[in-house]
Protein backbone atom coordinates (compact mmCIF):
# COMPACT_ATOMS: atom_id res chain seq x y z
CA UNK A 1 0.00 0.00 0.00
CA UNK A 2 2.92 2.28 0.34
CA UNK A 3 3.16 2.88 -3.44
CA UNK A 4 -0.36 4.36 -3.55
CA UNK A 5 0.67 7.54 -1.70
CA UNK A 6 3.07 8.85 -4.34
CA UNK A 7 0.55 8.03 -7.10
CA UNK A 8 -2.30 9.76 -5.25
CA UNK A 9 -0.09 12.81 -4.73
CA UNK A 10 0.70 13.03 -8.46
CA UNK A 11 -2.96 12.59 -9.40
CA UNK A 12 -3.94 15.41 -6.98
CA UNK A 13 -1.37 17.73 -8.54
CA UNK A 14 -2.68 16.92 -12.01
CA UNK A 15 -6.27 17.61 -10.97
CA UNK A 16 -5.24 20.89 -9.36
CA UNK A 17 -3.49 22.01 -12.54
CA UNK A 18 -6.55 21.13 -14.63
CA UNK A 19 -8.86 23.06 -12.29
CA UNK A 20 -6.59 26.12 -12.35
CA UNK A 21 -6.46 26.04 -16.15
CA UNK A 22 -10.24 25.77 -16.38
CA UNK A 23 -10.72 28.70 -13.99
CA UNK A 24 -8.23 30.78 -15.97
CA UNK A 25 -10.11 29.96 -19.19
CA UNK A 26 -13.42 30.97 -17.61
CA UNK A 27 -11.93 34.25 -16.36
CA UNK A 28 -10.54 35.03 -19.80
CA UNK A 29 -13.93 34.35 -21.39
CA UNK A 30 -16.03 36.44 -18.98
CA UNK A 31 -13.60 39.26 -18.19
CA UNK A 32 -14.78 41.38 -21.17
CA UNK A 33 -18.24 41.31 -19.66
CA UNK A 34 -16.95 42.78 -16.37
CA UNK A 35 -14.82 45.33 -18.16
CA UNK A 36 -17.79 46.33 -20.31
CA UNK A 37 -19.90 46.66 -17.18
CA UNK A 38 -17.20 48.79 -15.55
CA UNK A 39 -17.11 51.01 -18.63
CA UNK A 40 -20.90 51.30 -18.59
CA UNK A 41 -20.91 52.28 -14.93
CA UNK A 42 -18.18 54.88 -15.48
CA UNK A 43 -15.44 53.37 -13.28
CA UNK A 44 -12.22 51.53 -14.05
CA UNK A 45 -10.35 48.67 -12.40
CA UNK A 46 -7.41 49.78 -10.26
CA UNK A 47 -3.98 49.20 -11.76
CA UNK A 48 -0.39 50.22 -11.24
CA UNK A 49 0.79 52.98 -13.62
CA UNK A 50 2.47 51.33 -16.60
CA UNK A 51 4.28 54.29 -18.17
CA UNK A 52 6.16 57.38 -17.05
CA UNK A 53 3.36 59.53 -18.53
CA UNK A 54 0.81 57.82 -16.28
CA UNK A 55 3.01 58.36 -13.22
CA UNK A 56 3.30 62.07 -14.05
CA UNK A 57 -0.44 62.70 -14.64
CA UNK A 58 -1.23 66.26 -13.59
CA UNK A 59 -3.94 68.94 -13.44
CA UNK A 60 -1.46 71.39 -14.97
CA UNK A 61 -2.99 71.38 -18.51
CA UNK A 62 -6.45 72.00 -17.03
CA UNK A 63 -5.15 74.80 -14.80
CA UNK A 64 -3.37 76.45 -17.72
CA UNK A 65 -6.66 76.42 -19.61
CA UNK A 66 -8.99 77.81 -16.92
CA UNK A 67 -6.87 79.99 -14.61
CA UNK A 68 -6.66 82.96 -17.04
CA UNK A 69 -10.44 83.33 -16.66
CA UNK A 70 -10.14 83.89 -12.89
CA UNK A 71 -9.32 87.46 -11.84
CA UNK A 72 -8.62 89.51 -8.74
CA UNK A 73 -11.19 92.13 -7.77
CA UNK A 74 -10.01 95.16 -5.78
CA UNK A 75 -12.46 97.67 -4.33
CA UNK A 76 -12.11 101.09 -2.75
CA UNK A 77 -14.53 102.77 -0.39
CA UNK A 78 -14.16 106.30 0.98
CA UNK A 79 -15.51 106.68 4.50
CA UNK A 80 -15.73 109.77 6.65
CA UNK A 81 -14.67 109.58 10.25
CA UNK A 82 -15.11 112.26 12.87
CA UNK A 83 -11.86 113.39 14.51
CA UNK A 84 -11.85 115.39 17.72
CA UNK A 85 -8.96 117.88 18.05
CA UNK A 86 -7.46 117.95 21.54
CA UNK A 87 -4.94 120.18 23.27
CA UNK A 88 -1.73 119.14 25.00
CA UNK A 89 -3.65 117.98 28.07
CA UNK A 90 -6.11 115.89 26.05
CA UNK A 91 -8.97 118.40 26.30
CA UNK A 92 -11.09 118.92 23.14
CA UNK A 93 -10.81 122.28 21.39
CA UNK A 94 -13.87 124.48 21.45
CA UNK A 95 -14.00 124.32 17.62
CA UNK A 96 -15.44 120.82 17.84
CA UNK A 97 -14.78 117.68 15.78
CA UNK A 98 -13.16 117.63 12.35
CA UNK A 99 -14.19 115.21 9.59
CA UNK A 100 -11.46 113.01 8.15
CA UNK A 101 -11.72 110.93 4.98
CA UNK A 102 -10.23 107.45 4.91
CA UNK A 103 -10.04 104.92 2.04
CA UNK A 104 -10.88 101.31 2.80
CA UNK A 105 -9.59 98.63 0.42
CA UNK A 106 -10.78 95.05 0.06
CA UNK A 107 -9.87 92.10 -2.10
CA UNK A 108 -11.76 89.23 -3.64
CA UNK A 109 -11.84 87.09 -6.75
CA UNK A 110 -13.98 86.97 -9.87
CA UNK A 111 -14.68 84.83 -12.94
CA UNK A 112 -14.78 85.99 -16.58
CA UNK A 113 -17.90 84.57 -18.22
CA UNK A 114 -17.79 86.18 -21.65
CA UNK A 115 -15.06 87.28 -24.04
CA UNK A 116 -16.30 90.88 -23.92
CA UNK A 117 -15.49 91.25 -20.21
CA UNK A 118 -18.53 90.21 -18.15
CA UNK A 119 -17.31 89.11 -14.72
CA UNK A 120 -19.17 87.58 -11.80
CA UNK A 121 -18.10 87.88 -8.15
CA UNK A 122 -19.74 87.88 -4.74
CA UNK A 123 -21.91 90.79 -3.68
CA UNK A 124 -20.15 90.94 -0.32
CA UNK A 125 -16.86 91.54 -2.16
CA UNK A 126 -18.06 94.78 -3.77
CA UNK A 127 -20.75 95.88 -1.29
CA UNK A 128 -20.56 99.59 -0.45
CA UNK A 129 -17.52 100.22 -2.66
CA UNK A 130 -17.02 103.35 -4.78
CA UNK A 131 -14.40 102.02 -7.21
CA UNK A 132 -13.69 98.61 -8.72
CA UNK A 133 -10.44 97.38 -10.24
CA UNK A 134 -10.01 94.03 -11.99
CA UNK A 135 -6.54 92.51 -12.34
CA UNK A 136 -6.16 89.68 -14.85
CA UNK A 137 -3.91 86.66 -14.35
CA UNK A 138 -1.34 88.24 -16.71
CA UNK A 139 -1.31 91.34 -14.43
CA UNK A 140 -3.22 93.66 -16.75
CA UNK A 141 -5.48 96.05 -14.83
CA UNK A 142 -8.85 97.49 -15.85
CA UNK A 143 -11.42 99.68 -14.08
CA UNK A 144 -14.75 97.89 -13.81
CA UNK A 145 -18.36 99.00 -14.00
CA UNK A 146 -20.94 97.49 -11.68
CA UNK A 147 -23.88 96.17 -13.74
CA UNK A 148 -25.88 94.38 -11.07
CA UNK A 149 -25.53 93.69 -7.36
CA UNK A 150 -27.91 91.09 -5.95
CA UNK A 151 -27.76 90.80 -2.18
CA UNK A 152 -30.34 88.00 -2.10
CA UNK A 153 -28.03 85.56 -3.93
CA UNK A 154 -24.76 87.26 -2.90
CA UNK A 155 -23.77 87.69 -6.53
CA UNK A 156 -22.58 90.77 -8.42
CA UNK A 157 -21.84 91.31 -12.10
CA UNK A 158 -19.03 93.60 -13.32
CA UNK A 159 -17.98 94.69 -16.81
CA UNK A 160 -14.54 95.68 -18.07
CA UNK A 161 -13.55 97.08 -21.45
CA UNK A 162 -10.36 95.67 -22.97
CA UNK A 163 -10.93 97.05 -26.45
CA UNK A 164 -11.14 94.48 -29.21
CA UNK A 165 -8.98 91.87 -27.48
CA UNK A 166 -11.16 88.87 -26.48
CA UNK A 167 -10.78 87.57 -22.95
CA UNK A 168 -10.57 83.94 -21.81
CA UNK A 169 -13.93 82.88 -20.39
CA UNK A 170 -15.37 79.86 -18.61
CA UNK A 171 -18.48 78.00 -19.71
CA UNK A 172 -21.17 76.79 -17.32
CA UNK A 173 -21.29 73.24 -16.04
CA UNK A 174 -24.62 71.41 -15.85
CA UNK A 175 -24.99 71.39 -12.06
CA UNK A 176 -28.06 69.19 -12.25
CA UNK A 177 -25.59 66.36 -12.91
CA UNK A 178 -23.06 67.21 -10.20
CA UNK A 179 -22.62 64.36 -7.73
CA UNK A 180 -20.90 63.88 -4.40
CA UNK A 181 -17.38 62.66 -5.12
CA UNK A 182 -16.85 64.65 -8.34
CA UNK A 183 -13.35 66.13 -8.60
CA UNK A 184 -13.16 69.95 -8.53
CA UNK A 185 -10.54 72.70 -8.44
CA UNK A 186 -10.95 75.97 -6.51
CA UNK A 187 -9.16 78.99 -8.01
CA UNK A 188 -8.86 82.38 -6.33
CA UNK A 189 -6.62 84.76 -4.41
CA UNK A 190 -6.65 83.65 -0.75
CA UNK A 191 -5.31 86.22 1.75
CA UNK A 192 -4.00 88.27 -1.19
CA UNK A 193 -1.01 85.96 -1.75
CA UNK A 194 -1.74 85.64 -5.48
CA UNK A 195 -3.70 83.26 -7.67
CA UNK A 196 -3.87 79.86 -5.98
CA UNK A 197 -5.31 76.52 -7.09
CA UNK A 198 -6.53 73.85 -4.67
CA UNK A 199 -8.16 70.50 -5.41
CA UNK A 200 -10.85 68.44 -3.75
CA UNK A 201 -14.20 66.82 -4.34
CA UNK A 202 -17.85 67.77 -4.08
CA UNK A 203 -18.61 66.87 -0.46
CA UNK A 204 -22.35 67.55 -0.56
CA UNK A 205 -25.00 69.15 -2.75
CA UNK A 206 -28.13 71.19 -2.03
CA UNK A 207 -26.99 72.63 1.30
CA UNK A 208 -29.91 74.87 2.29
CA UNK A 209 -29.17 75.40 5.99
CA UNK A 210 -25.97 77.45 5.65
CA UNK A 211 -27.71 80.80 6.20
CA UNK A 212 -25.40 82.87 3.99
CA UNK A 213 -28.00 84.00 1.43
CA UNK A 214 -31.77 83.99 1.07
CA UNK A 215 -31.48 81.60 -1.87
CA UNK A 216 -29.32 78.93 -0.25
CA UNK A 217 -28.68 75.77 -2.25
CA UNK A 218 -24.94 75.47 -1.95
CA UNK A 219 -22.43 72.97 -3.26
CA UNK A 220 -20.06 71.90 -0.48
CA UNK A 221 -16.41 71.11 -1.22
CA UNK A 222 -13.31 70.10 0.73
CA UNK A 223 -11.02 72.02 -1.65
CA UNK A 224 -9.17 74.57 0.50
CA UNK A 225 -11.06 77.88 0.31
CA UNK A 226 -9.96 80.88 2.38
CA UNK A 227 -10.73 84.61 2.71
CA UNK A 228 -9.94 86.17 -0.66
CA UNK A 229 -11.32 83.16 -2.53
CA UNK A 230 -14.78 84.77 -2.41
CA UNK A 231 -16.05 85.18 -5.95
CA UNK A 232 -13.51 82.73 -7.36
CA UNK A 233 -14.18 79.70 -9.51
CA UNK A 234 -15.00 76.12 -8.61
CA UNK A 235 -14.38 74.14 -11.81
CA UNK A 236 -14.73 70.51 -12.85
CA UNK A 237 -12.20 68.39 -14.73
CA UNK A 238 -13.73 69.51 -18.05
CA UNK A 239 -12.80 73.12 -17.29
CA UNK A 240 -16.41 74.24 -16.72
CA UNK A 241 -17.67 76.53 -13.97
CA UNK A 242 -19.43 74.42 -11.34
CA UNK A 243 -19.95 77.27 -8.89
CA UNK A 244 -18.73 80.53 -7.38
CA UNK A 245 -16.92 80.11 -4.07
CA UNK A 246 -18.76 82.12 -1.44
CA UNK A 247 -18.30 81.01 2.16
CA UNK A 248 -16.42 78.72 4.51
CA UNK A 249 -17.24 77.10 7.79
CA UNK A 250 -14.40 78.00 10.12
CA UNK A 251 -13.76 78.92 13.74
CA UNK A 252 -10.24 80.18 13.04
CA UNK A 253 -10.80 82.10 9.79
CA UNK A 254 -8.86 79.54 7.75
CA UNK A 255 -9.97 76.54 5.75
CA UNK A 256 -11.32 73.56 7.68
CA UNK A 257 -12.24 71.65 4.55
CA UNK A 258 -15.83 72.91 4.47
CA UNK A 259 -16.40 75.45 1.72
CA UNK A 260 -19.61 76.49 -0.03
CA UNK A 261 -20.17 77.57 -3.63
CA UNK A 262 -23.21 79.02 -5.41
CA UNK A 263 -24.17 76.56 -8.20
CA UNK A 264 -23.59 77.74 -11.75
CA UNK A 265 -27.27 77.42 -12.64
CA UNK A 266 -28.03 80.35 -10.30
CA UNK A 267 -24.92 82.21 -11.47
CA UNK A 268 -26.11 81.93 -15.08
CA UNK A 269 -29.58 83.20 -14.17
CA UNK A 270 -28.19 86.31 -12.44
CA UNK A 271 -25.61 87.05 -15.14
CA UNK A 272 -28.14 86.66 -17.97
CA UNK A 273 -30.55 88.98 -16.15
CA UNK A 274 -27.79 91.56 -15.60
CA UNK A 275 -26.64 91.54 -19.23
CA UNK A 276 -30.06 91.37 -20.90
CA UNK A 277 -32.41 93.24 -18.58
CA UNK A 278 -30.13 95.12 -16.21
CA UNK A 279 -32.19 93.83 -13.29
CA UNK A 280 -33.36 90.50 -11.94
CA UNK A 281 -37.01 89.62 -11.44
CA UNK A 282 -37.36 86.40 -9.52
CA UNK A 283 -40.33 84.17 -10.25
CA UNK A 284 -42.22 82.51 -7.46
CA UNK A 285 -44.60 79.63 -7.03
CA UNK A 286 -47.02 81.44 -4.73
CA UNK A 287 -47.01 78.84 -1.99
CA UNK A 288 -45.63 78.26 1.49
CA UNK A 289 -44.51 74.88 2.72
CA UNK A 290 -42.86 72.90 5.45
CA UNK A 291 -40.33 70.09 5.36
CA UNK A 292 -41.44 66.49 5.80
CA UNK A 293 -40.50 64.79 9.06
CA UNK A 294 -40.07 61.05 9.50
CA UNK A 295 -43.50 60.77 11.14
CA UNK A 296 -45.17 62.68 8.30
CA UNK A 297 -43.37 60.52 5.73
CA UNK A 298 -44.63 57.37 7.46
CA UNK A 299 -48.18 58.72 7.53
CA UNK A 300 -47.96 59.52 3.80
CA UNK A 301 -46.71 56.02 2.98
CA UNK A 302 -43.19 57.18 2.08
CA UNK A 303 -40.13 55.12 2.94
CA UNK A 304 -38.11 58.24 3.83
CA UNK A 305 -38.62 61.96 4.53
CA UNK A 306 -38.79 63.81 1.22
CA UNK A 307 -40.70 66.75 -0.19
CA UNK A 308 -42.47 69.90 0.96
CA UNK A 309 -46.01 69.97 2.34
CA UNK A 310 -48.02 72.92 1.02
CA UNK A 311 -49.27 74.88 4.03
CA UNK A 312 -50.62 77.97 2.27
CA UNK A 313 -51.44 78.99 -1.31
CA UNK A 314 -51.51 82.63 -2.41
CA UNK A 315 -54.82 83.52 -4.01
CA UNK A 316 -54.56 83.88 -7.80
CA UNK A 317 -50.85 83.05 -7.63
CA UNK A 318 -49.13 80.51 -9.90
CA UNK A 319 -49.75 77.56 -7.56
CA UNK A 320 -53.40 78.52 -7.12
CA UNK A 321 -53.92 78.78 -10.88
CA UNK A 322 -52.37 75.32 -11.29
CA UNK A 323 -54.81 73.93 -8.68
CA UNK A 324 -52.27 73.16 -5.96
CA UNK A 325 -53.94 72.84 -2.57
CA UNK A 326 -53.08 72.90 1.09
CA UNK A 327 -51.89 69.47 2.15
CA UNK A 328 -50.36 68.60 -1.21
CA UNK A 329 -46.90 67.08 -0.91
CA UNK A 330 -44.43 68.38 -3.53
CA UNK A 331 -41.83 65.66 -4.07
CA UNK A 332 -39.87 66.98 -7.05
CA UNK A 333 -39.56 69.98 -9.30
CA UNK A 334 -38.46 69.15 -12.85
CA UNK A 335 -37.39 65.66 -11.67
CA UNK A 336 -35.16 67.07 -8.91
CA UNK A 337 -35.99 66.04 -5.36
CA UNK A 338 -36.71 68.74 -2.78
CA UNK A 339 -36.47 68.45 0.99
CA UNK A 340 -37.44 71.89 2.24
CA UNK A 341 -39.02 75.16 1.11
CA UNK A 342 -35.62 76.79 0.52
CA UNK A 343 -34.65 74.17 -2.03
CA UNK A 344 -38.00 74.49 -3.79
CA UNK A 345 -37.67 78.27 -3.82
CA UNK A 346 -34.10 78.13 -5.19
CA UNK A 347 -34.89 75.77 -8.05
CA UNK A 348 -37.87 77.90 -9.10
CA UNK A 349 -35.69 81.04 -8.95
CA UNK A 350 -33.21 79.59 -11.46
CA UNK A 351 -35.94 79.92 -14.09
CA UNK A 352 -37.40 83.05 -15.68
CA UNK A 353 -40.93 84.45 -15.28
CA UNK A 354 -43.20 82.93 -17.92
CA UNK A 355 -41.43 79.55 -17.95
CA UNK A 356 -43.16 76.35 -16.87
CA UNK A 357 -41.99 73.90 -14.22
CA UNK A 358 -43.38 70.46 -13.49
CA UNK A 359 -44.11 69.51 -9.91
CA UNK A 360 -44.49 65.88 -8.87
CA UNK A 361 -47.19 66.06 -6.21
CA UNK A 362 -48.48 63.39 -3.83
CA UNK A 363 -52.18 63.96 -3.21
CA UNK A 364 -54.50 61.50 -1.51
CA UNK A 365 -51.95 58.70 -1.80
CA UNK A 366 -51.55 59.17 -5.55
CA UNK A 367 -48.67 60.86 -7.32
CA UNK A 368 -49.46 63.23 -10.17
CA UNK A 369 -47.60 65.78 -12.30
CA UNK A 370 -48.77 69.40 -12.13
CA UNK A 371 -47.47 72.00 -14.58
CA UNK A 372 -47.04 75.49 -13.12
CA UNK A 373 -46.38 78.69 -15.06
CA UNK A 374 -43.98 80.85 -13.04
CA UNK A 375 -44.84 84.51 -12.51
CA UNK A 376 -43.21 87.41 -10.67
CA UNK A 377 -44.79 88.22 -7.31
CA UNK A 378 -47.66 90.71 -7.68
CA UNK A 379 -47.20 94.35 -6.80
CA UNK A 380 -44.48 96.92 -7.43
CA UNK A 381 -40.90 96.61 -6.25
CA UNK A 382 -40.55 100.40 -6.04
CA UNK A 383 -43.18 101.24 -3.47
CA UNK A 384 -45.07 104.51 -3.24
CA UNK A 385 -43.72 106.07 -0.06
CA UNK A 386 -45.97 108.20 2.12
CA UNK A 387 -44.80 110.46 4.96
CA UNK A 388 -47.34 110.35 7.79
CA UNK A 389 -48.13 113.68 9.45
CA UNK A 390 -50.63 114.82 12.01
CA UNK A 391 -51.47 114.35 15.68
CA UNK A 392 -51.05 110.58 15.99
CA UNK A 393 -48.40 108.08 17.17
CA UNK A 394 -46.85 107.57 13.70
CA UNK A 395 -46.17 111.19 12.80
CA UNK A 396 -42.83 111.55 11.03
CA UNK A 397 -42.77 107.94 9.80
CA UNK A 398 -42.39 107.11 6.10
CA UNK A 399 -44.43 104.04 5.16
CA UNK A 400 -45.22 101.80 2.18
CA UNK A 401 -47.79 99.13 1.44
CA UNK A 402 -46.18 95.70 1.61
CA UNK A 403 -46.93 93.81 -1.61
CA UNK A 404 -45.63 90.28 -2.26
CA UNK A 405 -43.06 91.66 -4.72
CA UNK A 406 -41.78 94.34 -2.34
CA UNK A 407 -41.64 91.76 0.46
CA UNK A 408 -39.66 89.42 -1.79
CA UNK A 409 -37.17 92.17 -2.69
CA UNK A 410 -36.74 93.06 0.98
CA UNK A 411 -36.23 89.44 1.99
CA UNK A 412 -39.51 89.27 3.89
CA UNK A 413 -42.26 86.68 3.68
CA UNK A 414 -44.31 87.47 0.52
CA UNK A 415 -47.40 86.31 2.40
CA UNK A 416 -47.01 89.14 4.94
CA UNK A 417 -49.45 92.03 4.64
CA UNK A 418 -49.62 95.40 6.30
CA UNK A 419 -47.93 98.78 6.13
CA UNK A 420 -44.14 98.80 6.35
CA UNK A 421 -42.20 101.55 8.12
CA UNK A 422 -39.31 102.40 5.77
CA UNK A 423 -37.83 105.52 7.40
CA UNK A 424 -38.42 107.90 10.32
CA UNK A 425 -37.53 111.58 10.41
CA UNK A 426 -35.09 112.79 13.04
CA UNK A 427 -36.67 113.68 16.38
CA UNK A 428 -40.09 112.55 15.12
CA UNK A 429 -42.60 111.25 17.66
CA UNK A 430 -42.80 107.97 15.72
CA UNK A 431 -39.38 106.98 17.16
CA UNK A 432 -41.16 106.39 20.49
CA UNK A 433 -43.47 103.84 18.89
CA UNK A 434 -41.93 102.14 15.84
CA UNK A 435 -38.62 101.45 14.10
CA UNK A 436 -37.72 101.21 10.40
CA UNK A 437 -38.62 97.69 9.26
CA UNK A 438 -41.62 97.38 11.57
CA UNK A 439 -44.86 96.18 10.01
CA UNK A 440 -48.03 97.92 11.22
CA UNK A 441 -50.68 95.20 11.46
CA UNK A 442 -53.69 96.83 13.12
CA UNK A 443 -54.94 100.01 14.78
CA UNK A 444 -57.76 99.89 17.33
CA UNK A 445 -58.42 96.25 16.49
CA UNK A 446 -58.88 96.87 12.75
CA UNK A 447 -56.50 95.14 10.35
CA UNK A 448 -54.28 97.47 8.33
CA UNK A 449 -53.49 96.20 4.82
CA UNK A 450 -53.09 99.50 3.00
CA UNK A 451 -52.06 103.09 3.62
CA UNK A 452 -55.69 104.14 3.19
CA UNK A 453 -56.65 101.76 6.01
CA UNK A 454 -53.94 103.26 8.25
CA UNK A 455 -54.78 106.90 7.51
CA UNK A 456 -58.47 106.23 8.10
CA UNK A 457 -57.71 104.67 11.48
CA UNK A 458 -55.39 107.53 12.47
CA UNK A 459 -57.82 110.28 11.43
CA UNK A 460 -59.97 109.46 14.42
CA UNK A 461 -58.75 112.18 16.80
CA UNK A 462 -59.38 110.35 20.08
CA UNK A 463 -55.98 110.91 21.63
CA UNK A 464 -55.76 107.16 22.34
CA UNK A 465 -54.76 104.37 19.94
CA UNK A 466 -54.28 100.63 20.42
CA UNK A 467 -51.72 99.35 17.94
CA UNK A 468 -50.20 96.02 16.90
CA UNK A 469 -46.90 95.77 15.05
CA UNK A 470 -44.60 93.01 13.85
CA UNK A 471 -40.91 93.54 14.67
CA UNK A 472 -38.56 90.86 13.33
CA UNK A 473 -41.29 88.24 13.63
CA UNK A 474 -42.34 89.28 17.15
CA UNK A 475 -45.83 90.69 17.77
CA UNK A 476 -45.94 93.84 19.91
CA UNK A 477 -49.21 95.27 21.28
CA UNK A 478 -49.70 98.50 23.14
CA UNK A 479 -51.82 101.56 23.76
CA UNK A 480 -50.52 105.05 22.97
CA UNK A 481 -52.02 108.15 24.61
CA UNK A 482 -51.24 111.63 23.28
Amino acid sequence: MTYLYPMTKHVSKLLAVVVVLLLALVIVLISPLFVGHAHAQGFWPKQVPQTQEQVEMSYAPLVREVSPAVVNVYTKKTVQRGQVMRDFFGRPFATGPRTEERVQNSLGSGVILSEDGVIVTNNHVISGADEFLVVLSDRREYPAELILADERTDLAVLKIDTGEAPLPALGYADTTRVEVGDLVLAIGNPFGVGQTVTSGIISATARTDVGVTDYAFFLQTDAAVNPGNSGGALVNTRGELVGVNTAIFSRSGGSNGIGFAIPSEMVKRVVDAAVNEGMIVRPWLGLKGQAVTFDIATAQGLDRPIGVIVSEVYQDGPADKADLRRGDLVLRIDDREVFDEKGLKFLAATRSPGEFVELDVLRGGREEAIRVRLEPPPGASDADLVLLQGAHPFTGAEVAELSPRLAEELGRDPFDSGVLVTRIQRRAYAWRVVRPGDLILSVDGKAVSSIDDLEEALDRDSGRWTIEIDRNGRRINGTIVL
